[in-house]
């Protein structure tokens, strides 16, 4: 991994839409795909790439699936800064000890080489780049992903702002001074207009000119932005979808000269075939609800069950931006034009997962690779009803965990069930909004994507969902979040299994303890006590024939 040097350390709202999507579609479809004479690799022969997020989920995956894939690419160029008393410089060396670049280490040993660490950060102006070092990326650079952003469904908008649309708009800057541009492509959200239920592979009006509202921010204080964020927001859920939206429309305004693209991922979640199937190494979006299902913490969610779960494999979003960045500058090449292409990169439409499917899936994969020291036995359902969600959140969650938290208090240990609860349910909440409601995304231009990839594009960069099956995929996503987030090993899976064994047996042990005690206030009336009685016997044969069962597995 290479240092490129030098480093330094330190109005009116406009109609948008893009004119007849459904008519270009077609016309692109029926161009013949010997006009697409570049392989995806070919395209990248020789070229520099810019990527902004590099260190985040997409942007790992994405580096890496360049390297080994196009590896005559002439280097790839890394925006970051200093986090955690890490400079940039060390920062790109943790990125490149990833596991996920074993592969690519083993066929070639020297890709950090290519690996071009830049300082930098997005809040800044020209992203805060050396004089020198923002001179080699405009003068080298054929190829910029964007995938810098704050994911944060609760960030305060001014911060979502700055992160989001103004650093569109530095970007947008930088590079119209490129001379070997050739693509940009711009990560958004399948959900930047949750708005509508039917969205179109075009880019919308927001409720608010993006312009005014970055002129709002620069000298609104915190205080009056964090008051006036709902009437902002309008019918958005949160600041991050609503400034992603304002980053597309400020994209269509603004950038109509550049050769650009929009990827718009849904709920992006563990890789499917590469770079490690089940790889994920966050706890965004549903990774966090995964494994408090897995550890028992989280056993009722809202939710509409039979609606859509739209997720999507990492691979595919990335798969899908390699591919886009290429069709893009063939268009362009071929056409003399360059015209902004949407993707909505979804699967709901082809392969539908249902919230009800992962209820089961889930709490079945960690009983089968149960992870360390759970709680509870794994078990999720979904409701909409508020008062059964508030019912089992308070039964089935905070009721043990106030007890499990006065316990350890009598024994002397700080209290944390509480307030890990706590966390959880905010964590749930603010996917409550996504769980109860469905959208419908079209994908006409991945299909014409596909169409013009060539044969052996199609098969290294793929894009076709309909045959991932979303039991094996589930299943490789809760063991991945057990060995690539929580760092338990796998060979302890037999330890962990016996712990979840006994979890069962004091399951058994506290119901029938119970059941007789409540027998026991109500023996005056017998004809209920006899039925708790024979209720309770069976509740003791079933332990007893289970535990036999246990002791003679072993």
């Amino acid at each position: 991994m290479m240092e490129a040097p030098p480093i330094d350390t330190g109005a009116s709202n406009i109609v948008a839409t893009v004119s007849d999507s459904a008519s270009s579609v077609e016309k692109q479809s029926e161009m013949p795909r010997e006009s697409m004479h570049e392989t995806i690799a070919d395209f990248f022969r020789g070229r520099f790439v810019f990527v902004t997020g590099g260190t985040g989920f997409i942007g790992k995956v994405l580096i890496e699936k360049i390297l080994r894939c196009c590896p005559e690419v002439a280097g790839v160029y890394v925006l970051m800064r200093p986090k955690k008393d890490r400079s940039p410089f060390q920062r790109g060396e943790d990125l490149c000890s990833c596991p996920i670049f074993k592969a690519l280490r083993d066929a070639h040993p020297h890709f950090t080489e290519k690996v071009l660490v830049l300082s930098g950060d997005i809040n800044e102006e020209d992203f805060g780049l050396h004089e020198d070092s923002l001179q080699r990326v405009v003068s080298d650079v054929s190829v910029v992903f964007h995938a810098a952003a704050t994911v944060r469904f609760d960030e305060h908008l001014k911060q979502a702002v700055r992160m989001n649309l103004q650093g569109v708009q530095k970007l947008l800057h930088i590079c119209r001074k490129m001379k070997k541009l050739k693509a940009l492509v711009h990560v958004s959200t399948a959900y930047a207009n949750c708005n509508r239920n039917h969205i179109e592979e075009i880019v919308y009006q927001p409720s608010v000119d993006p312009e005014r509202l970055m002129e709002l921010i620069d000298w609104l204080p915190d205080d009056a932005v964090q008051a006036m964020t709902p009437h902002l927001l309008k019918s958005m859920p949160n600041t991050y979808t609503f400034t992603k939206g304002l980053a597309e429309y400020y994209i269509l305004k603004h950038g109509s000269d550049l050769p650009l693209a929009i990827v718009r991922p849904s709920i992006v979640g563990a890789a499917w075939k590469e770079p490690i199937p089940g790889w994920i190494d966050n706890c965004n979006g549903p990774s966090l609800l995964f494994i408090a299902t897995g550890k028992g913490f989280l056993r009722s969610m809202i939710g509409e069950g039979s609606a859509v779960a739209d997720v999507v494999p990492v691979d595919i979003t990335v798969n899908l931006m390699i591919a886009a960045a290429w069709r893009t500058s063939q268009l362009a090449g071929t056409s003399g034009i360059s015209e902004l292409t949407v993707y909505n990169c979804t699967t709901g439409s082809v392969n539908p997962l249902r919230w009800v499917d992962i209820g089961n899936i889930v709490p079945n994969s960690f009983k089968k690779n149960p992870l360390e020291l759970a709680w509870r036995r794994p078990n999720m359902s979904f409701t909409t009803n508020p008062l059964m969600y508030n019912y089992w959140t308070s039964v089935s969650h905070l009721l043990p965990a106030y007890i499990t938290d006065m316990v350890l208090r009598l024994v002397g240990k700080k209290p944390r069930l509480v307030r890990t609860f706590n966390k959880i349910h905010k964590a749930a909440e603010s996917l409550g909004y996504f769980t109860t409601n469905q959208w419908n995304w079209p994908g006409f231009n991945i299909a014409a994507l596909m169409h013009e990839m060539h044969k052996g594009d199609q098969q290294t960069f793929y894009l076709d969902t309909r045959d991932l099956n979303w039991t094996s995929y589930l299943e490789d996503y809760c063991l991945g979040a057990k060995r690539f987030i929580l760092h338990e090993d796998i060979d302890n899976l037999p330890r962990a299994r016996q712990h979840l064994r006994r979890l069962q047996i004091l399951r058994y042990v506290l119901n029938t303890v119970l059941i007789a005690m409540l027998w026991r206030f109500l023996v005056a009336n017998s004809h209920l006590a006899g039925g708790l009685w024979y209720m309770v016997l069976n509740l003791v044969f079933k332990f007893v024939r289970f535990f036999r069962v246990t002791s003679s597995s072993r």
